[in-house]
């Protein structure tokens, strides 16, 4: 055995340094320390990366409104709008939270209360397109012309004419839902006043920049 050297003797009759047991701790305690340290720094990083994620969120904000100044959504259409007169006229719309970018909007009001044939069409009430993006609403009393000043078209309602058709589910039964919907897009549509409602859905898919509806109750 070497001079100035102290040995101990392994299990299996080994010679092994007396500061062995030391130095075998000491590594132990530096795995440890490495695995603590980078199981920190991935938790640290994980919280930053959280924290960049939602400062660079953008705000919610509302989406697009529609609402009109002579009924509340849900609530009952005023006789003046509906079949109960023989003169009825549309409603004053008025929409706010108009996407970014918005070219031009789509206006739709339908009675999805029927099972028209037995198929699941309903009753088309009222369609305009090209409605112009800088629009904030439409006046009471729109006239029942094809194309109007601000190049608005306005198709055929269920009866065949064009413009805002009354609703006018009979006394007996339930009310039924009248549903405005506004589609703000992207881009005008390349139609004409002969269109019909799945021509407009058709050549609006892919555009729409978001959705309104109001609702309004009717029966006589």
């Amino acid at each position: 055995m070497p001079s100035g050297v102290e040995y101990t003797l392994s299990a299996n009759g080994n010679r092994l340094p007396d500061n062995f047991s030391e130095r075998k701790s000491n590594m132990r305690w530096k795995h440890v320390l490495t695995v603590s340290a980078i199981l920190f720094l991935s938790a640290v990083g994980a919280i930053s990366a959280k924290a960049q994620m939602q400062q660079a969120a953008p705000p919610a904000v509302p989406g697009l409104t529609l609402a009109s100044p002579d009924f509340e959504d849900g609530s009952i259409i005023p006789g003046k709008f509906t079949q109960s007169v023989d003169s009825w006229v549309s409603p004053q719309l008025k929409w706010t939270n108009v996407p970014p970018n918005t070219v031009s909007f789509v206006l739709i009001a339908h009675d999805p209360d029927v099972a028209l044939e037995k198929k699941t069409g309903d009753v088309l009430h009222w369609m305009a397109f090209n409605i112009p993006g800088t629009a904030m609403g439409l006046p009471e009393g729109v006239p029942t012309n094809a194309t109007l000043a601000d190049g608005t078209i306005q198709a055929k309602n269920r009866r065949g004419l064009v413009g805002y058709l009354g609703p006018g589910a009979p006394a007996v039964g339930p009310y039924h839902h009248y549903t405005f919907e506004l589609f703000a897009l992207d881009t005008k549509l390349s139609l004409g006043a002969d269109a019909t409602r799945d021509d407009v859905l058709a050549a609006m898919n892919g555009h729409i920049l978001g959705k309104g509806v109001l609702v309004g109750r009717f029966h006589k």
